[in-house]
């Protein structure tokens, strides 16, 4: 079932642009504890201009995902290009069931990964802005005090870069970091709109079971926030829970009543379980509350869908409620 109120997935695009002075290059914010190393991220060297595979594997294996770099390269790597780009690492994370989370282009969000004992993926570019050598590597950790960041790269365990030239070079390459977190986890400065965007490319990816737990994790944190009361409906209605669905949507409706998405939805799912009074009534309501939006185009298919299904029989499995004005 589409859900119009999920933002799409804004992970597709291939290299950010560069903008501004490069701030890293100041050095590493000043509350920051002055060493930190995740001496036991796993490492894997890369083969000739594989660093994608390479890097990927040392995060979705820090995740808790048995892979290596072979599985990841037909998944990856494009030998025309000679490497990755980004949305095919975005893309392969999300199919192991994992959520690629973008970072912000300061550093600030990649060192509270690594308070949190994560690794970040980032891009270099270790030529000049004109003659770019792109290359993927995995922080994992600073020494303040010698001024440099820790990384697994290419074919070194622990290297040793000068933090400032670790930051130019991040610079040169647009300043693209993630984080690569089991669905249970949430990122240490989330916001909900970041999060949820993350969540909805891994919704898009089919990843139904990790779709749901990250629903869950996200109404843990933001248990006021109906957009992922939304989200976990339409992952309980896509595994045809259609009780579990109207409860998560109830939800949401209880906390946005003007909300057509949730509305909409609820009225498909009561219709689904045969309860086509109640689906008509929801139904008009999100019509009501949708007029003259985008989410109008939606409403009227469902009214079609409805339409469809009131030629069945049977009683209504969900008649135990007491469903919004």
């Amino acid at each position: 079932m589409r859900s119009a109120a999920l933002p799409a997935a804004a992970l597709a695009a291939l290299l950010a642009g560069c903008a501004g002075s490069p701030r890293l290059a100041e050095g590493l914010p000043p509350a920051s504890p002055r060493i930190i190393e995740l001496s036991d991220t796993p490492f894997f060297p890369q083969e000739d201009y594989q660093c994608g595979p390479a890097a990927l594997a040392t995060m979705l294996r820090a995740s808790g995902v048995e892979v290596t770099p072979a599985e990841l390269v037909p998944q990856v790597y494009l030998p025309a290009r000679r490497g990755s780009l980004q949305a095919e690492l975005v893309a392969a994370a999300r199919r192991h069931g994992r959520l690629p989370y973008p970072l912000a282009t300061t550093a600030h969000e990649l060192i509270a990964e690594l308070e949190e004992g994560r690794p970040v993926l980032v891009l270099l570019n270790l030529g000049a802005r004109l003659r770019p050598v792109w290359h993927y590597a995995v922080l994992i950790g600073y020494d303040a005090g010698h001024d440099f960041a820790l990384l697994r790269s290419g074919r070194e365990r622990r290297l040793e870069m000068p933090w400032e030239e670790f930051a130019l070079a991040w610079h040169r390459a647009g300043r693209w970091a993630i984080t690569v977190l089991p669905p249970k986890a949430i990122p240490a400065h989330a916001t909900p709109d970041r999060y949820l965007d993350a969540v909805a490319g891994l919704e898009a990816a089919g990843q139904r079971e990790a779709t749901a737990a990250a629903y869950d994790t996200a109404i843990a944190r933001w248990p006021e926030e109906p957009m992922f009361w939304l989200g976990r409906g339409n992952a309980a209605h896509a595994a045809g829970d259609l009780e579990a669905a109207a409860d998560k949507y109830l939800r949401a409706i209880l906390l946005a009543p003007r909300d057509a998405a949730a509305r909409n939805n609820l009225a498909v799912t009561l219709a689904d379980a045969g309860c086509f009074d109640e689906a008509r009534r929801q139904l008009e309501r999100a019509a009501e509350f949708a007029a003259g939006t985008p989410l109008m185009p939606q409403v009227d298919d469902s009214r079609e869908r409805i339409r469809a299904q009131a030629h069945s029989t049977g009683a209504c499995r969900l008649a135990d409620r007491a469903w919004p004005d």
